[in-house]
């Protein structure tokens, strides 16, 4: 593992769990990089045992990013320079993508090395629909962001991949419950390691299954896309326009059943008037 690599930033994907998961590609760029750009020392040096080599690595992390930034870049000009996160692919959920951005910028050449993401992993075991997703990390800690996150997310017509600790969890799948209907949904944590679990339901039987037993490791809530809105009937327009005309002017009446229905006001007032 000590060919001499070109220099350059080399990004590289480390298991999600299982140590074996570590791509012999990636096994031969982390034992022969000049340098080794960690989230955690400790946890990388874990990883370099299990492959039986000795590295030099630095801390590179949120606290320290723009400190650091400016000297790994100026290495990489002639040294061959690996970035890893502790678990997974580095930049999904984490701030390397402007180490990234200002490599470019300064001429280096960039070497993804693909691999392990626990977003895919957990898209793979919760049986949801795959052909259309989104990736939202973790959602903001106080409320109010939070609901306006998964507001933003409500429209979108495929599955949701989100980020979770286990104390958050059950606090979050009834946020997300709340903002986008009691869907489909699948909690999938520990994936690769010994007590690997993928629990699927609703988001309410999710919720209730984990209020009162927070669950350990790290975890990936997957949602489903929402299901087709059943179109409102002539039948059942009309329904609510002779009832709420028994009460209110057609006028007001078409604005009631239009917000109720979600209907154009315009139409429902002109259905309103042939009733009336």
């Amino acid at each position: 593992m000590s060919d001499k690599l070109a220099p350059g930033l080399y990004i590289v994907a480390t298991p999600i769990g299982n140590l074996s998961d570590l791509s012999p590609r990636a096994a031969t760029i982390l034992g022969s990089a000049d340098l080794i750009a960690v989230e955690d020392s400790r946890v990388t040096a874990k990883l370099l045992r299990h492959i039986g080599v000795k590295r030099p690595m630095t801390p590179y992390h949120d606290h320290n990013a723009e400190a650091v930034r400016p000297g790994l870049i100026a290495r990489m000009a002639s040294e061959a320079v690996a970035l890893v996160s502790d678990a997974g692919t580095p930049l999904i959920s984490d701030p390397g993508y402007k180490l990234v951005r200002d490599a470019r910028a300064a001429g280096v050449a960039v070497t993804t090395i693909p691999g392990p993401s626990a977003a895919i992993a957990a898209l793979t075991l919760a049986g949801l629909p795959t052909d259309r997703f989104a990736f939202l990390g973790f959602l903001p800690a106080k409320a109010k962001a939070r609901g306006t996150a998964i507001a933003e997310a409500a429209g979108f017509r495929g599955s949701l991949v989100f980020y979770e600790s286990g104390p958050r969890l059950a606090a979050t799948l009834i946020a997300l419950q709340s903002g986008l209907g009691d869907r489909d949904a699948a909690v999938a944590r520990e994936i690769s390691k010994k007590f690997e679990e993928t629990i699927t339901g609703t988001l309410s039987g999710l919720a209730a299954r984990y209020a009162d037993a927070p669950p350990k490791g790290e975890i990936v809530i997957i949602v489903g896309p929402p299901g087709e809105a059943e179109a409102t009937s002539a039948v059942d327009i009309d329904a609510a326009l002779q009832e709420a005309l028994t009460r209110l002017s057609p006028s007001r009446a078409a604005a009631e059943v239009a917000v109720r229905l979600d209907l154009p006001r315009r139409d429902v007032y002109a259905r309103a008037q042939q009733l009336k």
